[in-house]
């Protein structure tokens, strides 16, 4: 074989990484783009809002700090501050326990594709509907729980009251999403090998004190994600507020999201919004960066 034909191989295999570099390039182009035209560029665009005055009618006018010193002075926005976090705390506490003990059911009793369908099928309906459905279930008049209730006890109850309100909204978004979020910590029960369980049953351990003392330990890195997760979306609630109470009565759901909604597209201050996204940005940073930190989210027991 001649030197010329050798020197060419080599130049053809040089060549190789290019196009397959290229090739990359081209798949992840559209997702590239769609990242920067939907998250990046509206990110910097509202940190930029954040310190104008901007509704729509007149240009953009920079205030420096002036919305964040009404931020901080504003008493609607503690008030929904307050309403979110006790809708925070009440749906990650139901939704957690509630997946787990139906993630621990599903592996130490079944594990059939059938049941894991029923167990998610309340998360493939949207927000909307879902929030309409409960709606008509918990009306004072119409709804079937009412009508059941006043058939026991002769007396209805107003779930969407002042203080039922939040607890209302936060159960019937852990019925929507507690299905997907079982799944998550069913597939980290996978991880956990049988032997282990089987050295326990050796051992004499009961069943509830395998749970404490071998699945809780070992799952903490998938329950750590799980109420990082949980706790994003929780704060970022808001087609059930805005559907089921619209921030109602008298602000008792007024949620840091349907606030924001509410001074950018209700209110036009859209400076003003902007700010509070801002906040509400660089809080929910916080909590994820410590939540991530006490959890040991990046490691695990089962090496």
């Amino acid at each position: 074989m001649s030197s010329s034909t050798l020197i060419a191989r080599q130049s053809r295999r040089q060549r190789r990484p290019r196009s397959d570099l290229k090739l990359g390039l081209a798949f992840i182009l559209p997702a590239t783009i769609g990242l920067v035209a939907f998250y990046i560029w509206p990110l910097i665009r509202g940190i930029w809002l954040s310190f104008t005055e901007y509704n729509l009618l007149t240009p953009e006018e920079f205030t420096g700090l002036d919305n964040y010193k009404r931020m901080a002075q504003d008493d609607t926005f503690w008030n929904a501050v307050v309403v979110t976090v006790e809708y925070v705390v009440i749906n990650i506490g139901l939704q957690t326990i509630l997946a787990l003990v139906i993630a621990v059911l599903m592996q130490r009793l079944t594990q059939s594709t059938f049941v894991r369908s029923i167990v998610l099928t309340p998360y493939l309906v949207s927000n909307v509907v879902a929030a309409m459905l409960w709606l008509w279930i918990l009306d004072n008049t119409l709804g079937i729980t009412n009508q059941l209730l006043e058939s026991l006890t002769g007396s209805a109850v107003d779930f969407f009251s002042s203080s039922l309100a939040i607890p209302t909204i936060a159960i019937i978004n852990v019925w929507r999403h507690v299905g997907y979020t079982a799944l998550l910590i069913f597939a980290g029960l996978q991880s956990i090998p049988n032997t282990v369980y089987e050295a326990g049953k050796m051992d004499g351990a009961s069943e509830w004190r395998m749970f404490w003392r071998i699945t809780v330990p070992l799952l903490r890195p998938i329950l750590a994600l799980v109420l990082i997760m949980t706790m994003i979306g929780s704060f970022q609630v808001f087609d059930t507020v805005s559907v089921a109470t619209q921030g109602g009565p008298v602000n008792a759901t007024r949620v840091l999201q349907y606030y924001i909604y509410d001074m950018a597209f209700g209110r036009f201050q859209f400076g003003y919004a902007s700010a509070m996204a801002v906040g509400l940005l660089l809080v929910l940073a916080a909590i994820t960066i410590l939540q991530y930190r006490m959890t040991r989210a990046g490691e695990t027991d089962l090496d």
